[in-house]
């Protein structure tokens, strides 16, 4: 019971202070706040799930919504419009990246939304591009965000220069532009090779993850560090959704519940313990994909989704 009211306290303090105006503040309570997560990166309850309130806690003390919106291959208008409708719907989790090109969409939609800023929460990333400059990247990506802060900051994937890239991002943690930093596609492999030769551990791994690529290994060992996990074209990605939607398995659980196949998939993402992040530019999609607190699947339907694992990937990284 002390270790959770502790906590709760280091998680209030850590929230309280990046919320301070002030170059100078943010700095100092920046520096504090890297002692913290440093401590907080251990902690057993870190990585938990709260599907009641949906959202899971990060180990760097920080909660983040379950599901929301990807924004791969969403450009300008699209982008802006399907980001408002998330946030018109509820939904509060939005990935963008450098590479996708629409964090300035991402950032107008958050800012036109009227939804106070500390609800949402935004994911971006570093392409291995920008590793070299890591720091200036950083800022950019603030700049064309324009909202104050970024929630959770990954590097994209693996690249040369990606632990000094990494240690640029602790560095904007303790300066208060970020809160929390992690990775995307990052495997076992890479990860006990990168670990050791950083100082906060990610808050959260990002990988390719569907009915099709489980890749249970992968996540139970992420998991097992006390990451949490979140797994991106949930669906299969451009090409594959319909082949997805129809299998006979996925369709018949969905029809046992009343629900789509989009939303089964989904649910079962969340009973493994794996955050989502659907694509969509379409309004009423984006307000299904977040309908999926309110049914759970069995155990033996489990069981069976996760007999249709191919280890069949469809992205190279």
């Amino acid at each position: 019971m002390y270790k959770q009211k502790l906590f709760a306290l280091f998680s209030v303090c850590l929230l309280g202070a990046c919320a301070c105006g002030g170059a100078a503040d943010s700095a100092q309570e920046g520096e504090k706040n890297m002692n913290i997560l440093a401590n907080l990166s251990s902690n057993p309850m870190a990585g938990n799930f709260d599907l009641k309130r949906r959202t899971v806690r990060l180990n760097s003390g920080y909660e983040m919504p379950l599901a929301g919106l990807g924004t791969y291959a969403l450009a300008d208008k699209t982008c802006e419009s399907s980001v408002l409708a998330l946030l018109a719907a509820g939904g509060r989790l939005i990935d963008t990246a450098s590479f996708y090109g629409n964090e300035e969409s991402v950032g107008r939609a958050v800012r036109k939304s009227g939804v106070p800023r500390e609800e949402i929460f935004v994911i971006t990333k570093l392409y291995p591009t920008q590793f070299a400059r890591a720091e200036e990247a950083i800022e950019q990506a603030l700049q064309k965000l324009d909202i104050g802060y970024i929630d959770l900051l990954l590097l994209h994937h693996p690249g040369r220069g990606d632990v000094k890239a990494y240690k640029a991002l602790e560095k904007a943690v303790a300066q208060g532009k970020v809160r929390s930093i992690g990775l995307s596609n990052w495997y076992i492999k890479e990860l006990r090779e990168f670990l050791p030769q950083v100082s906060v551990k990610p808050a959260l791994v990002q990988n390719e993850i569907h009915p099709y690529y489980q890749d249970t290994e992968v996540v139970k060992y992420i998991q097992s560090l006390g990451i949490t996990v979140q797994g991106w074209f949930p669906f299969g990605g451009r090409g594959h959704t319909g082949r997805m939607f129809s299998d006979g398995t996925v369709a018949s659980i969905a029809r046992a519940h009343g629900k789509t196949p989009a939303q089964v998939i989904l649910r079962w993402n969340l009973q493994r313990g794996i955050s989502v992040i659907p694509g969509s530019s379409n309004p009423a999609h984006i307000r299904e994909n977040l309908q999926i607190f309110d049914f759970e699947l069995t155990e033996e339907e489990m069981k069976q989704m996760a007999a249709l694992d191919r280890h069949e990937k469809h992205e190279w990284y």
